[in-house]
C-alpha cells in the first residue's frame, strides 16, 4: 500500500469516528435522569425534592423514581403546566435545600410537625399516617399487649431525624436506641437481632414487612401515633402553596387521590 493511500484511508476512518461521536452526543437520552445538582429557579420547571429510600412513598425501581409521591408529583406538575424535575437529596438536606431555593417543594413523605412549621409551610395533608413497628414474627406474641410490652426490648431502631426517632426517644428513653440513615441497615440489624424492633412511618413498615416476610419479619399493625403527611413549601412562595392546595382539593374531589393512595398503600383506610 502506498503512503498516499494509507493517509487517505486514515483520513476516512477519522471522519467516520468523528461523525459517530457527534451523533452519539446529539442523540436523545430518553427520560431525563433525576438531578442531584443545582437547578436554577425557573417558572416553567417544578423542582421536587425527594429522598428515594422510602417505598412505597418514594423510591427507585431501576433508573426510575416511582411511588405514591412520584405519581402525585407528576400529576401536580401537569396541573401547574410545568416540567417536572426530581432533585435527589439526603433526608436531612430537604428543608435546607428548600429554604435556600434549591428546590420548590418537598414531596418525600414528610410529616407535619410544630417545629417544622416554624421554618416552612405545609400544603393540605394528603394522607393520615403514623409510626408503626417492624419486628421479628416470632416476637409478635411478646408485643401483643401494647406499648407496655415494648419496654421488654433491649434495643430499638429508627431513622435519624425522623418522627420515628422522636417517638422512640421520648417514649422509651431508657431503652438503647440505634439510629440509621437507611432502612436496609435497620432491617439487617433486626434480622440479626441487634435490635428488637424498628420504628418508622406506617406505609414504609408495611412495605418492609411484605418485602422481608420470608426472612421472618412482620409488622405490628396498630399505629403508635397519628401523623399527617404533606408537602413542604417555602413560606415566601404563597402562590405555589395555593396552587398545590387547589390541586389536592380537585384531585380529592374526583376520587383520584384515594385511588392512587390505595394503589400504593392497599391497607390505607
Amino acid at each position: 500500500m502506498g503512503k498516499n493511500e494509507c493517509f487517505r484511508r486514515l483520513a476516512v476512518l477519522f471522519f467516520i469516528l468523528s461523525a459517530l461521536s457527534l451523533a452519539a452526543g446529539c442523540a436523545p437520552t430518553g427520560q431525563q435522569k433525576p438531578n442531584s445538582g443545582f437547578i436554577p429557579p425557573d417558572k416553567n420547571i417544578l423542582r421536587v425534592g425527594v429522598t428515594t429510600g422510602s417505598p412505597p412513598l418514594i423510591f427507585r425501581q431501576g433508573s426510575k423514581i416511582t411511588g405514591l409521591e412520584a405519581d402525585l408529583a407528576r400529576e401536580l406538575a401537569a396541573f401547574l403546566g410545568k416540567e417536572l424535575r426530581f432533585v435527589e437529596l439526603k433526608w436531612e438536606d430537604q428543608i435546607p435545600a428548600l429554604l435556600e431555593n434549591r428546590i420548590d417543594i418537598i414531596m418525600s413523605g414528610m410529616t407535619i410537625t410544630t417545629l417544622r412549621e416554624v421554618r416552612i409551610s405545609f400544603a393540605i395533608p394528603y394522607f393520615e399516617s403514623g409510626q408503626m413497628a417492624l419486628i421479628r414474627r416470632k416476637d409478635a406474641a411478646r408485643y401483643s399487649t401494647g406499648l407496655f410490652s415494648f419496654a421488654t426490648s433491649s434495643a430499638m431502631g429508627a431513622i435519624k431525624d425522623t418522627t420515628g426517632e422522636f417517638f422512640v426517644e421520648t417514649q422509651f428513653s431508657s431503652i438503647k436506641r440505634k439510629l440509621y440513615s437507611n432502612t436496609r441497615a435497620a432491617v439487617r440489624d433486626l434480622i440479626k437481632k441487634n435490635i428488637d424492633m424498628f420504628v418508622y412511618d406506617g406505609p414504609m413498615v408495611l412495605y418492609l414487612a411484605s418485602e422481608n416476610e420470608n426472612k421472618g419479619l412482620t409488622a405490628l399493625f396498630t399505629p403508635l401515633t397519628r401523623e399527617y403527611l404533606a408537602w413542604g413549601i417555602r413560606k415566601d412562595n404563597a402562590g405555589l402553596l395555593d396552587r398545590a392546595n387547589d390541586f389536592l382539593r380537585s384531585f380529592n374531589e374526583t376520587g383520584k387521590l384515594s385511588k392512587v393512595i390505595k394503589f400504593w398503600i392497599p391497607l390505607a383506610k
